[in-house]
């Protein structure tokens, strides 16, 4: 698997528009001066039962929407400055693979467990950069392939997608670490009442590959874009994934249209 992490015009660098306060904080002029933290993801990967990839993806993605909402991460939770230290940086999120007794350590450590149809991921609170648990730094974070093992089918309209942008080759922990950061765009930018009316439907979403027409016109839209630092794997300020949530096409009107 890899790390990634925002940067550019998709990273907010103060409070994006209409989104309270636990996005990144306005006062930190320097977010690369600050202390760094990353979120670590894992994803079960059994040898005779991996997961499919887009199910890794949607996942990951509802993984870092559900650690976002739960109450140890807000206000005074256990999490909570964790958390506020994290969104202050850099937006680093880190995934790495599991399986058997590593798994099993992995769940006894603090975090969140997220079952999709197949896949199993674990969420944890931010860890400074150079601070991992003993048990998740030596999970693999490369040489890990995720199969498709047949075309996902399209997402329902009016739903909520993470639409991945199709020109580039990311591998699965990439890519499930970008979905990860347009689930979190997203709910940086709704209200106090959409944010919970997604949390109550059990955050329901997609990821889909756009096709290049239509990615041409999601990336101009005004929709919440990421842009890659490009660390790894891809080149800097790369824009792979837009989040088209209902409640941000409906705020942009006619210009979000038409995809």
């Amino acid at each position: 698997m890899t790390s990634t992490d925002l940067a550019g015009p998709g990273d907010p660098t103060g409070t994006p528009a209409g989104a309270p306060a636990d996005a990144p904080r306005s006062a930190q002029p320097d977010r690369d001066a600050a202390p760094q933290y990353v979120l670590p993801l894992v994803v079960r990967i059994e040898r005779d039962a991996p997961p499919a990839r887009t199910d890794a993806l949607e996942t990951a993605a509802r993984a870092v929407l559900v650690l976002l909402a739960d109450e140890r991460a807000t206000g005074d939770g256990e999490w909570a400055a964790a958390v506020r230290d994290w969104q202050d940086a850099r937006i680093r999120k880190v995934v790495r693979r599991a399986r058997g007794a590593e798994w099993r350590r992995a769940e006894a450590l603090p975090g969140i467990t997220v079952r999709g149809t197949d896949a199993e991921v674990r969420v944890f609170p931010p860890v400074p950069l150079d601070g991992w648990p003993k048990d998740l730094a030596r999970l693999q974070v490369s040489g890990t392939h995720l199969d498709a093992p047949r075309a996902p089918e399209a997402p329902g309209p009016g739903g909520v997608v993470l639409w991945l942008n199709p020109e580039l080759d990311m591998s699965a922990g990439k890519a499930m670490a970008q979905a990860g950061h347009g689930a979190q765009l997203a709910w940086w930018e709704l209200t106090p009442a959409q944010r919970a009316a997604w949390r109550e439907a059990g955050f329901p979403l997609s990821v889909r590959s756009a096709a290049p027409h239509r990615w041409e016109r999601l990336a101009h839209s005004g929709l919440p874009t990421v842009r890659d630092a490009g660390f790894t794997e891809i080149a800097p300020g790369s824009c792979t994934v837009v989040a088209d949530h209902p409640a941000l096409r409906e705020r942009l009107g006619a210009s979000a249209g038409g995809f």
